[in-house]
């Protein structure tokens, strides 16, 4: 048997003016994930524990099958294992943004223009944290460039608690009301600021009409976690295809084998054909069990308030990732199963990730049970199956 799961991250939406008051999963055109939910099982599943934030950290170690109250740390020890950063037991490890800030003098007065500078390039901001690193790090205090936007800080005895605000959560908005409340992470954001916004970097992508990279945000704090072996808990191999850090270090972290793929970006312009065909190897040429399939670009949709990509991310996911995984597998003659879901829902009118349950779709080949179902959230709604535990999944999913 060959398991795939794909993870359409922050997937699941509310209706919309702008898609003719449908979500994105309705108004899609997705034949794979419509017969999936036609012939085999539609849930709704509470993949984020009450009391705990929506995030991605917390939503795919339970859609993994770790439950959260027991493994979860931090978001960026995760992401630090995927930079390959050996975390000590007295470091504390951050996530790094490098984002957008207006222009206005005083650093408090400023906007959060855009989270992700523009979706900037791993290779350009990869010489904007070294610039950081080279100058302000030492001392206990690092900065390790990671993919994209997206970087890691590592702080050696750093104190116990914080009051870290994604910025993801707050475009659009002043900062002034969602800065850290530690005084040594806003001045180290505070001096990045003067580092970079000279930068050749930045000025180089102001002449071409892009946002530049003005400042760090540091957030999503923790400790190294220790997670157990997924081939252990579950008795199969895997792996995870993820442009995204935060997944593959949870898959390191697991045991999984981390695939990297070129051209993988964790947005709408990500190299779907080279992760689908990663993904399909791996089961088919490499023998492993189950594959992991990360798919960021309808969450970075969501983050930027942009239906009509959200909808074509969602298209390019059936076609080029569902579509092609199932084709090689039925070409092959194995048995397998696919397990489709979001980790949360990241719904284009508020910008950021929200807590409800997400529609859930597992089927087997050879199933029909010809249920008229198509996968959206008002058919999981409609067919009243509910999994309340979200990290039981993965055994329900395996047959465990």
């Amino acid at each position: 048997m060959k398991y795939v799961i794909v993870l359409a991250d922050g997937c699941a939406d509310r209706p919309l003016a702008e898609l003719g008051n449908k979500t994105p999963l309705e108004a899609a055109y997705t034949p794979n994930m419509d017969s999936f939910a036609d012939n085999g099982s539609l849930y709704f599943v509470k993949t984020v524990p009450e009391g705990m934030k929506p995030g991605s950290d917390v939503a795919n170690l339970s859609v993994m099958g770790y439950d959260p109250r027991l493994y979860y740390t931090g978001r960026s020890p995760l992401e630090a294992a995927s930079i390959g950063v050996e975390l000590g037991p007295n470091q504390t490890a951050f996530r790094a943004n490098t984002v957008t800030l207006s222009g206005e003098e005083n650093y408090e007065d400023k906007t959060m223009v855009d989270y992700s500078a523009g979706e900037i390039s791993t290779a350009e901001s990869g010489q904007l944290l070294r610039a950081v690193e080279a100058e302000l790090g030492g001392g206990g205090i690092h900065f390790y460039p990671g993919v994209s936007y997206r970087h890691l800080f590592v702080w050696d005895d750093a104190p116990e608690s914080f009051k870290l605000t994604p910025p993801h959560d707050i475009s659009d908005r002043k900062i002034k009301d969602y800065l850290p409340d530690n005084e040594v992470i806003l001045d180290l954001m505070k001096k990045s600021e003067k580092i970079l916004k000279n930068h050749p970097v930045n000025r180089k992508r102001v002449a071409e009409g892009k946002n530049p990279a003005t400042s760090l945000w540091i957030w999503g704090e923790g400790k190294k976690p220790a997670l157990s072996g997924f081939e252990e808990l579950y008795g199969v191999k895997g792996a995870v295809v993820s442009a995204v850090d935060l997944i593959k270090g949870i898959g390191i972290l697991a045991g999984m084998k981390s695939i990297d793929v070129e051209g993988a970006t964790g947005n709408l312009r990500t190299n779907f054909d080279g992760k689908a065909k990663a993904a399909a190897d791996a089961l088919l040429k490499d023998g492993l069990d189950l594959v992991y399939v990360h798919l960021e670009a309808p969450d970075e949709c969501g983050h930027q308030g942009d239906a009509e990509g959200k909808k074509r991310s969602l298209e390019l996911i059936d076609e080029k990732i569902i579509g092609y995984i199932k084709k090689r597998l039925d070409e092959s003659g194995e048995d397998y199963k696919f397990m489709v879901l979001p980790d949360h829902p990241t719904p284009v009118s508020i910008k950021t990730h929200s807590g409800e349950s997400v529609p859930c779709v597992m089927y087997r080949k050879g199933e029909e049970n010809r249920t008229g179902f198509v996968y959206t959230e008002a058919c999981a709604e409609k067919n009243g199956a509910f999994r309340a535990v979200g990290h039981e999944l993965m055994k329900e999913f395996l047959n465990k």
